[in-house]
């Protein structure tokens, strides 16, 4: 497969184009602190200005893919493990149980089938931002060619049930099932785990794999309940209103105006197939994405076999992926895609020599101008152009790339509603109002994203209940307490899959499932040595709680200017900042934190938990 040659986010600096935009600095830094300021003057609530889709919008919450009819007799036994969530988090962490040995299992899912993000995210256009050939976990294990560099979200989906099939997690699936209380008993050493279907575990270890996209969320827009038209949430895209399906054209909408809110990742890929589709589409823009190519192209076999061949790939491949991005320079970039160039060097790195944060910061700055330059390469009304042009750093929000998002503006039945940063103003019954003009529109597409800042438990739905009766909304008022993001103080075994004090990186499944073998690797030794009951020390607690908030500066640094997003909660500081520093992940390197994993299970002592066997 030949790469297409990339005139953007070139990863070399050119002195001549530096030493242009130094002359500039400080041009280009304040209209980044306005772009910023408007946003937070018009919600300086932060977080608090979402709400959710619960009471009068539980229906959003609702699950178009499954059965309404479906029951089951209630589960009532004991296990060794519970993995609460069925995503990729999930799946991965039974995937490496399997691979260890240990079956006597169950895992727990509200959704209707696996996947978690897959399974929701059905919407139109929807696929992978990250190369398929490092985002599919397992991929060199399964055999699997993906069908194009960034796969459509059929098929990850269906890649899903492919892994649930080969290592026999439907056997053990409870679906369209929510857990309701999670205690820990101490006399037995077990969790007792409660559901919505009247189940009862009891498990030696509970695995909770909430992930980190899943608690959907809309705005706080006044008027929402007014609107008479029809309205739904990306994550519960509605075929049966606009007709058509994942990877078929909407054939319902001809005759409609549809405004769609948001214009972050998930628009981006929506707003294309909307144009195709409807009568007329609103885009409505608080906040303008940068957006760099794609170049999508599907696989070619001829080239996948010969990557293939070489034993080892897909783990070299997903390293070399993160190793460029994050300043590592790797001699190849296998990859070579819009990632590697735009995060190639490491912009977000803070530096004590002026002249490198200098650097950095002019190098910023020329791929953010070359970001601009695109819009006003491709859309074609000037004053449209404008508005779509990204004000703030590279990663003040998560970039994408795409290869119909700006030509789309260039159709006649499309109009961008630009809110210069104010948000909409209101709903009405008849439709969307902005800076006082209505617009009147049959459908409302809210592409408003997922809670990320917000307490751990709100976003789970139910606030386990650890050693001494004490929750974890108490327990962590300061924040948790985990070795390696995994292992809770307080909380007997339970272990985590999630970025709280573990692992972040562009390509999230490479942590998700470093996580999951991290996890396999210690319930399968507790299983093998009669391990009853395994706890952090508190001073494991606290050596990694250094380390993480070793690597955090960088990141408090350079989204401190940024405009409002879930990356900096919003633009508002949280009112526990101790307790919101404690649950940073590791923001160096996932190479790194992978590194930090593996040598402590090279160990093979479990350094740093306190274990309590059978015997004793």
């Amino acid at each position: 497969m030949k790469l297409k040659p990339r005139t953007l986010h070139t990863s070399t600096a050119s002195p001549d184009d530096l030493e242009a935009l130094a002359a500039r600095a400080n041009e280009l830094r304040a209209r980044y602190r306005r772009e910023r300021d408007k946003r937070l003057q018009a919600r300086p609530e932060g977080d608090g200005q979402f709400q959710e889709l619960r009471g009068p919008f539980a229906d959003f919450d609702r699950d178009p893919y499954a059965d309404p009819g479906f029951s089951r007799p209630p589960v009532v036994e004991e296990t060794d493990v519970a993995i609460v969530g069925a995503g990729f988090g999930g799946m991965m962490v039974a995937a490496h149980l399997h691979k260890s040995g240990v079956g006597k299992y169950r895992i727990i899912d509200k959704a209707g089938d696996l996947g978690g993000t897959w399974y929701w995210n059905r919407y139109p256009g929807c696929m992978c931002d990250v190369e398929s050939y490092c985002y599919l976990p397992l991929l060199e294990e399964m055999g699997y060619m993906p069908k194009h560099k960034y796969a459509h979200a059929s098929e990850i989906f269906e890649y899903c049930q492919m892994l649930g099939r080969r290592f026999e997690i439907y056997p053990r699936a409870l679906f369209q099932t929510e857990v309701t209380g999670l205690v820990w008993n101490e006399p037995s050493a077990r969790w007792l785990l409660t559901t919505s279907r009247n189940d009862r575990l009891s498990a030696r270890f509970v695995v909770i794999a909430g992930g980190v996209l899943h608690k959907a969320k809309l705005p706080g827009i006044p008027g929402i309940s007014d609107f008479r038209g029809h309205v739904f949430h990306t994550s519960r895209w509605d075929y049966a209103f606009t007709g058509g399906g994942p990877e078929l054209p909407m054939d319902k909408l001809h005759d409609k105006n549809v405004a769609i809110i948001g214009t972050g990742a998930t628009a981006v890929q929506v707003v294309p197939k909307l144009a195709a589709a409807a009568k007329h589409l609103y885009v409505v823009q608080r906040t303008p994405s940068a957006i760099g190519p794609r170049d999508q192209s599907a696989t070619d076999p001829a080239w996948f076999q010969q990557m293939a061949s070489k034993p080892g790939w897909h783990a070299e491949r997903g390293r070399n992926f993160i190793a460029k991005i994050t300043g590592k320079n790797p001699a190849i970039d296998m990859v070579a895609d819009g990632w590697t160039q735009l995060l190639c060097p490491d912009t977000r790195k803070f530096s004590l020599n002026r002249a490198e944060r200098k650097r950095l910061e002019l190098i910023d700055f020329r791929n953010m101008e070359n970001i601009r330059a695109r819009v006003d390469a491709v859309v074609t009304n000037a004053a449209t152009a404008e508005a779509l042009k990204p004000w703030y750093g590279q990663m003040c929000k998560r970039p994408c790339f795409h290869d119909e998002y700006l030509p789309a503006f260039n159709r006649d039945n499309v109009t961008l509603v630009d809110t210069d940063g104010l948000g909409v103003d209101r709903i009405t019954a008849r439709g969307i109002v902005v800076r006082g003009v209505e617009y009147p529109v049959d459908l409302i597409v809210f592409a408003s994203g997922f809670e990320v800042g917000t307490d751990y438990w709100r976003r789970l739905g139910f606030d386990p209940v650890g050693a001494g009766g004490v929750p974890m909304s108490k327990a962590w008022k300061h924040g948790p307490a985990t070795l390696h993001g995994t292992h809770v103080r307080g909380f007997p075994n339970l272990l985590l899959n999630t970025f709280m004090q573990g692992g972040q990186s562009v390509n999230f499944s490479f942590t998700i499932t470093e996580t999951a073998r991290h996890i396999a690797y210690t319930i399968s030794r507790c299983l093998a040595d009669d391990v009853v009951r395994v706890e952090p020390t508190r001073a494991a607690t606290l050596n990694w709680l250094r380390i993480v908030l070793s690597v955090a500066w960088n990141w408090v640094v350079y989204t401190a200017a940024c405009t409002p997003s879930y990356f900096n909660s919003e633009g508002r500081a949280p009112s526990n900042l101790i307790a919101a520093l404690r649950s940073f992940p590791y923001m160096g390197s996932a190479l790194d934190w992978a590194q930090i994993l593996e040598e402590w299970r090279s160990e093979g002592t479990l350094r740093g938990l306190e274990l309590t066997r059978r015997s004793s």
